[in-house]
């Protein structure tokens, strides 16, 4: 019976679970099929939720990110419920082009932190729609105060142009 040394070495593929969050609108589920697929869709029904698996190299680990693409239905609260509490980790898109938009992530950061009952879930927040700066509603710098206040990184994204 040969005696396997090696396989302790080989640390299984970790897997996080991300959803991703945000108004309807702002972008999700181009930012989630760009970053997933590479490619850019011009249209989408807004009202389908759809969970991709990537495999990704994380510091120097290979991890799968399990990503739920949640759709911007409201009326579905025990839902959201549940992504909150199976969530590890959140990207909160907002549109830079739409102050209410950020003010709704906001709420949905309150709401995981309420959920989990946990203040430093990780969260990544994203101002997307980076591309249509002659629309912008939400300066840079406010984004940053937030995403000061809240402990998250925040980057500004364009799907359409694949910045970040």
């Amino acid at each position: 019976m040969p005696r396997h040394h090696h396989h302790r070495y080989h640390q299984p593929t970790r897997e996080y679970h991300v959803v991703v969050m945000g108004a309807g609108g702002v972008g999700k589920s181009c930012l989630t099929a760009q970053f997933v697929h590479n490619e850019w869709i011009e249209s989408y029904d807004p009202t389908i939720e759809d969970s991709y698996r990537t495999q990704m190299t994380v510091d120097q680990r290979q991890v799968v990110l399990e990503i739920l693409d949640t759709a911007g239905t409201d009326q579905f609260v025990a839902m959201r419920d549940l992504y909150m509490k199976t969530g590890q980790g959140f990207l909160l898109v907002f549109s830079i082009t739409s102050a209410a938009s950020l003010n709704e992530i906001a709420g949905l950061r309150d709401e995981i932190i309420r959920i989990k009952d946990d203040e430093n879930v990780p969260i990544v927040i994203c101002g997307n729609k980076a591309d249509l700066e002659e629309h912008r509603a939400v300066l840079r710098a406010r984004g940053f105060e937030v995403s000061q206040r809240w402990g998250a990184p925040y980057y500004e994204t364009s799907a359409r142009n694949k910045n970040n």
